[in-house]
């Protein structure tokens, strides 16, 4: 079958269940999604369906497994950086975005039940006017999709509260390739979602299987989830941050390990003056300019949160300790920024919330910017600086234009490095022949891609068979047509390989 003969017979299919404007073929608005700021390249979308609830999305499955038409989910609004929602072939766009409801926020058990078009703009809001705040990723887009954020591992700020690397994702409702719904964890039943007495906190099982894991990380191609549980956190009544700056990386990672290793502080991240000044930066480019200039090389954030009880007293306990260890590394911690101008209070406001200007921080020095990140451990980030810089030297690219990120997780057992590229429109070629030849030489440095974007997928699973066959078997499973996403991860075209 014709991809346009198998796309028509799709749209007769879901006609019948889905709204006239769920369904969208307007040339113009398709465009939109056959491209993202990555190097991923494919091919087209053929239509554009809102599901606006579980059944939808059900509907929406089985008439694309029934045709054999690819099906690319999206939750998140645009900008898109890595890829994963540019069709792989001629598809169908499932957008998300329409299923917005916050469908429970437990005060006592401390979660939210979300749908995946819930966007951090709309649920910080609204947890903070119930007294609760969540552990978020380093200034996310407003219009980014919570549930997408979780399932795809983004590193949170705190990770004294990360207990695991799905933390703090907790139960899934997933409707698989097959068309059928199911339901993970605590939440999985007896009873539908809205009988059921158990309070859904639990992730693992149902059984001995924990199957949130294989859609964590799956870029849509292991099934679509149509509602996520995650942990909330209490908003603190008193916060202090402070900011512990060096010319070289070592010292500040030293300055986690120990810190983290006692929990002593809550926000936990390390930035360069590149990517601080993006986020800091008033005006463009000369105030941008000066603050990159003026700026320490990188400077270490550390928060203090004090609660209900005694917030004074419990800040001035973890402070003692804070300064203590910078001490014995002969660091600073100071409440102000050097260099930074007087803004300290800007960067507070900027970690409690998402990123709600335009453009978005990381496109503010030019067209589009390109992000390497993958994981380590914490003794080993200074050695994948220098690897980096190294490759920056090769293609002359200036080390010190490439943003910085540093975010411990798992209460420091981890670190996720970040490098964010800025790319002009004139330097595509050159940006991309550096991003390229960096990551492969990071991967041969041992450097773990766990979320393998794009041109990474083939660098990672070239090198791990016996993992990409496991996840094919999988994938013939749960998704026997090749209808979610194909052409992601080690899932090829034709096939499951």
């Amino acid at each position: 079958m014709r991809a346009a003969e198998a796309v028509l017979r799709f749209r007769e299919g879901v006609a019948r269940f889905l709204k006239a404007d769920s369904i969208v073929d307007d040339a113009r608005t398709l465009e939109s999604y056959n491209r993202d700021i990555s190097f991923v390249k494919g091919g087209r979308a053929r239509l554009l369906v809102y599901p606006q609830n579980r059944e939808d999305v059900r509907g929406i499955v089985r008439a694309a497994s029934k045709n054999k038409v690819p099906l690319v989910p999206v939750s998140s609004g645009p900008p898109h950086y890595r890829g994963d929602t540019v069709p792989s072939a001629d598809a169908v766009i499932v957008d998300f975005s329409r299923m917005k409801r916050i469908i429970r926020i437990d005060p006592v058990s401390r979660y939210a039940v979300l749908e995946p078009g819930v966007t951090y703009g709309q649920l910080v809001p609204e947890l903070r006017r119930q007294g609760f705040k969540l552990v978020m990723p380093l200034l996310p887009r407003a219009n980014k999709s919570v549930v997408t954020s979780r399932l795809e591992r983004e590193p949170g700020l705190i990770p004294k509260y990360q207990y695991d690397y799905l933390d703090p994702l907790l139960t899934l409702e997933v409707v698989y390739g097959t068309g059928d719904d199911f339901r993970t964890g605590s939440a999985s039943g007896p009873g539908t979602p809205e009988t059921l007495k158990a309070d859904g906190v639990n992730p693992w099982g149902p059984g001995v299987l924990d199957f949130f894991r294989f859609v964590s990380g799956a870029q849509g191609t292991m099934g679509l989830v149509t509602r996520a549980a995650t942990k909330v956190e209490v908003l603190p009544s008193l916060e202090e941050l402070f900011f512990i700056t060096s010319g070289d990386v070592r010292p500040l990672v030293e300055a986690m390990n120990r810190l983290l290793r006692k929990r002593v502080v809550d926000e936990c991240l390390a930035l360069n003056g590149a990517n601080l000044a993006a986020i800091l930066a008033e005006s463009l480019p000369q105030d941008f300019a000066e603050l990159k200039k003026d700026l320490p090389p990188w400077t270490l954030l550390v928060g203090l949160a004090g609660y209900q009880r005694r917030p004074e007293e419990r800040i001035a306990i973890m402070e003692r300790y804070l300064r203590e260890i910078c001490g014995e590394l002969g660091l600073k911690a100071r409440p102000s920024l050097p260099g930074g101008g007087g803004r300290e209070k800007k960067v507070t406001e900027l970690l409690s919330g998402p990123w709600r200007s335009e453009p978005y921080w990381k496109l503010r020095q030019k067209d589009a910017c390109h992000d390497i990140f993958f994981l380590t451990t914490l003794s080993k980030v200074p050695e994948f600086v220098g690897v980096m810089r190294g490759a920056a030297e090769r293609h002359g690219y200036p080390f010190e234009d490439i943003g910085g990120y540093l975010q411990p997780m798992v209460q420091g057992r981890g670190c996720h490095v970040e490098f964010s590229i800025p790319c002009g429109k004139d330097e595509t070629a050159r940006v991309k022949d550096f991003f390229i030849e960096a990551s492969e030489t990071l991967i041969n440095e041992g450097a773990f891609f766990s979320r393998p974007y794009g041109p990474w997928a083939d660098m990672v699973y070239g090198r791990d068979g016996e993992g990409a066959a496991a996840l094919k078997k999988l994938k013939a499973i749960f998704d026997p047509d090749n209808i979610l996403n194909p052409g992601r991860l080690c899932f090829r075209e034709g096939g499951r390989g």
